[in-house]
């Protein structure tokens, strides 16, 4: 994942450039995924790293900018899943399947970055990652190009379908709702299971795959015809 691009103004010194940085990230991954993002402080994250807290200041501004850090970190590991997956694949339908695969469970261990934890992540996508993009402030931080990788994930899925139906009509609609659809429903399958119709147990999730396969199946077939 040697194109990993992060918004300079998500931080105020870069992470991934010193060693502190780094264990910045890697610690607060797996203290975010453990007690969640209302629990997580930098006071706590400073007691589990063994640091003081101020230093942590000089990386992040405050706790959303760290979780959205994060988030975005997250797009990009998909974008470059996706990618790697789909290269080399004729078959629009297919390479939409295999998206689909990589959105739902994005875990697999990256080799080359050894203090990010993908599995946490992933965990951390699931329950918290609203709570970076839904706030008052959304307006403001667009301008400034945080959201910009999620937006790059979303037009990849977009295009395929397209090469699929060339005339369907709301392909980011689409690919935006596929994405968010595979969080929501392990969200809802751990925690809210009234609200879905899947089951999911010892974080298999096929069944959310399978899922939305159906929905790509039934809509963007229906409109073909």
């Amino acid at each position: 994942m040697s194109d990993l691009t992060i918004p300079k103004g998500l931080y105020l010194k870069d992470p991934l450039q010193s060693k502190l940085g780094k264990k910045i990230i890697s610690h607060s991954i797996i203290l975010m995924a453990e007690i969640g993002f209302e629990s997580f402080t930098f006071k706590k994250l400073a007691k589990e790293m063994g640091s003081n807290e101020t230093s942590l200041y000089r990386y992040f501004e405050n706790k959303h900018l760290l979780l959205l850090f994060l988030v975005v970190w997250y797009w990009n590991w998909v974008t470059y899943l996706i990618d790697y997956n789909t290269n080399n694949i004729d078959d629009p339908n297919r390479k939409l399947d295999l998206i689909i695969d990589n959105i739902v469970d994005a875990t697999k261990e990256n080799p080359s970055v050894d203090f990010v934890n993908e599995q946490k992540l992933h965990r951390i996508i699931i329950t918290e990652s609203s709570k970076a993009y839904h706030t008052k402030n959304i307006d403001e931080e667009n301008k400034h190009g945080f959201y910009m990788n999620y937006k790059v994930l979303i037009q990849k899925i977009a295009d395929v379908i397209l090469e699929i139906d060339k005339k369907f009509p709301y392909p980011h609609s689409f690919a935006s709702n596929l994405f968010e659809m595979a969080n929501n429903e392990i969200f809802f399958a751990e925690h809210l299971p009234r609200l879905t119709d899947i089951k999911v147990k010892n974080e298999n999730y096929d069944e959310v795959a399978t899922l939305l396969k159906f929905y790509k199946e039934r809509v963007i077939n229906c409109n073909m015809k």
